[in-house]
């Protein structure tokens, strides 16, 4: 008796047991787009799938705690790890990854506002790329609005830099991002983004270093054209230490 080929499988069912990572992997690949530690991919992500996901995180995650000799049969610390590690990554670390950005209304600058505005700190949260540790700082937006500029509520800036830097993030590249995405929804003359955060994989590994912080900014439009307007953007800038 001839078996079946796979090949006159019913499609569907064949389809059933590819794990959708790959996908999704497929279809990214299918439209050429890039799908980096720090891209947002939610337009290639079905209804469903990302509880799909999570169910294969998980998994993974199993066979990594197996690798490290973890009985997390009999150890009651860590029987549902791996299902917590992938919640951790899937619907909060890497959230801004996996969903569209939060949906920002935008004003008309009715009154004509055109000086500076600065917003923060806003506290934010990421990991980095190299090590997945965790990147734990505050950014200050600077914006110097004109006539024609998007207005948009403050605490969207912080939804906004929350769903950037819900990614595997590299700071330098966080912050480029962030200026971006603000420049796009609102349109003003000028620009300017500070980040300061601690890098756990400092701290926590490697040399160890519990002070060090890194500092980084973006300056564009007026901010990077006139040398007053950025002065007085950082010196407005509460930090400390």
């Amino acid at each position: 008796m001839l078996m079946k080929t796979h090949s006159n499988m019913n499609p569907t069912i064949a389809d059933e047991g590819t794990p959708v990572s790959v996908k999704i992997r497929e279809r990214l690949l299918k439209a050429r787009k890039r799908f980096h530690a720090n891209d947002n991919i939610a337009d290639f992500i079905e209804p469903g799938e990302l509880e799909k996901l999570l169910d294969e995180v998980e998994d993974k995650m199993m066979g990594v705690l197996s690798s490290l000799v973890i009985d997390t049969e009999h150890d009651h610390n860590t029987d549902n790890t791996a299902r917590r590690v992938a919640k951790m990554y899937v619907n909060e670390v890497f959230r801004g990854r996996y969903v569209h950005g939060p949906n920002i209304t935008e004003f008309p600058n009715a009154e004509h506002l055109n000086e500076l505005m600065i917003v923060g700190p806003i506290t934010v949260r990421s990991a980095c790329s190299h090590h997945f540790c965790p990147v734990i700082g505050k950014i200050w937006i600077g914006v110097l609005p004109n006539e024609h500029t998007n207005v948009i509520g403050l605490s969207k800036y912080a939804r906004l830099a929350e769903w950037v830097m819900g990614r595997p993030q590299i700071q330098e590249e966080a912050v480029v991002q962030l200026a971006d995405l603000i420049q796009e929804k609102t349109q003003p003359d000028g620009l300017a983004i500070v980040m300061e955060a601690s890098h756990y994989c400092m701290a926590w590994r490697g040399v160890k270093d519990m002070d060090s912080k890194m500092i980084n900014s973006v300056m564009r439009g007026v901010f990077l054209k006139d040398p007053n307007l950025r002065r007085e953007f950082l010196s407005l800038i509460p930090r400390k230490g």
